[in-house]
């Protein structure tokens, strides 16, 4: 039945895949992911990759996620992107199964999102709610958004950092996206001023997840790179096909062929497919080894994490290098709007800023190695 639900999401992206990217250029235009492909991409199921089953999701394997993410990035950045974000419904189950349920009620499969990091604040009343107060920037997907989970401290105390889940209704989308790359995102600022119940707060970088089964054993920042670790990979593997395409019939001076028989050409993208091939299969052999422990039961411990957290690392590095070399190598022509090399160089360099891939990220690999004290909940 998992393979099953797992074939099906490959082939529901692959098939959306073409739209994606023949409409990249009219996301780009509008800002955000068009309703109609969001819609679509709830009704095949793109949206609750994660969430628990029991929820309505597909939970599926944390490889076949990366690997859906995959298509659709290798489509459209954007549109990678904004999926790959609206799948923060499977923060569900880090809420009470009964309370979750009663939150996914009214909207059977929600799209989720939010931003995590502490830009609100969680006063408590002393009847066991809070008021959540803040306002949120980079907020993928918050014009479609159904249920989001947003960052704040609780009480002010930097030691209580939870997420709260507030319905779509109670919140104010700020449309100021105008950004460089994956400009189809939608990730405008919010803002929220609403009553929150403790029951619906969440502290997944402490807690375990509530809810059973082993894609749950991964902790809370693990759980997150499986989700994002196929868009640099999805957006890199772009670049190197397009470039392959167009470099048989691109001509650049003095050289009287095409730039597909220049030498220095052809050992660049040699060099570059296989830092990205190599870098991909280090993913799957390090969340290979996270599955194998999770399913048999257990936590994955702290250097099965590291290793995965290098993993993610790597990708990324290795998707940048791949789309510099790319881009750097088409000309001036892959400069103009409608071609896909140039959006790929922006959103893949866009989606490099997000923190999970931040240089604090690598040194955490680091101190690991060397043994140096350090919080691990971020990996």
């Amino acid at each position: 039945m998992m393979e099953q639900a797992t074939t099906d999401a490959v082939t529901a992206a692959r098939d959306l895949a073409p739209e994606l990217s023949a409409r990249a250029v009219e996301a780009e235009q509008l800002q955000t992911l068009p309703r109609d492909l969001v819609e679509r991409a709830r009704a095949a199921g793109l949206f609750r990759l994660a969430t628990p089953r029991e929820l309505g999701g597909l939970e599926l394997p944390p490889a076949a996620i990366v690997e859906v993410v995959e298509e659709l990035a290798r489509a459209d950045g954007s549109a990678g992107w904004t999926i790959t974000i609206g799948n923060g419904s499977a923060f569900l189950a880090w809420l009470d199964p009964a309370v979750a349920a009663g939150l996914v009620a009214g909207t059977p499969d929600p799209i989720g999102g939010g931003v995590f990091a502490p830009m609100g604040r969680l006063t408590p009343d002393g009847s066991g709610k809070f008021t959540l107060t803040g306002r949120w920037g980079f907020c993928s997907g918050s014009p479609h958004t159904d249920l989001f989970f947003n960052g704040a401290f609780a009480g002010g105390d930097p030691r209580d950092w939870r997420l709260a889940a507030v319905p779509a209704a109670e919140v104010r989308v700020v449309e100021n996206w105008d950004v460089t790359g994956l400009r189809g995102t939608g990730s405008h600022d919010v803002e929220i001023d609403a009553v929150v119940r403790e029951e619906h707060t969440i502290a997944p970088f402490t807690n375990p997840a509530r809810h059973d089964g082993p894609l749950w054993r991964f902790p809370f920042f693990t759980f997150v790179g499986a989700l994002l670790v196929g868009v640099p990979l999805g957006i890199a593997r772009r670049a190197l096909d397009e470039f392959t395409a167009f470099a048989p019939a691109k001509f650049r001076p003095p050289g009287p062929g095409p730039i597909a028989e220049d030498g220095d050409v052809q050992l660049a993208l040699t060099r570059a497919e296989g830092r990205l091939r190599s870098a991909r299969a280090f993913v799957f052999d390090a969340l290979g080894q996270l599955w194998d422990t999770a399913c048999a039961g257990d936590v994955p411990d702290v250097r099965q994490r590291g290793q995965f957290l290098l993993a993610t690392q790597q990708a990324m590095r290795a998707s940048l290098s791949a789309v510099n070399f790319a881009f750097g190598y088409a000309g001036a022509g892959a400069l103009h709007a409608d071609q896909p090399m140039q959006r790929c160089f922006r959103d893949l360099h866009a989606a490099a800023q997000h923190i999970y891939f931040s240089t604090a990220a690598s040194k955490r690999y680091a101190k690991l190695r060397f043994g140096i004290e350090q919080p691990t909940f971020w990996f």
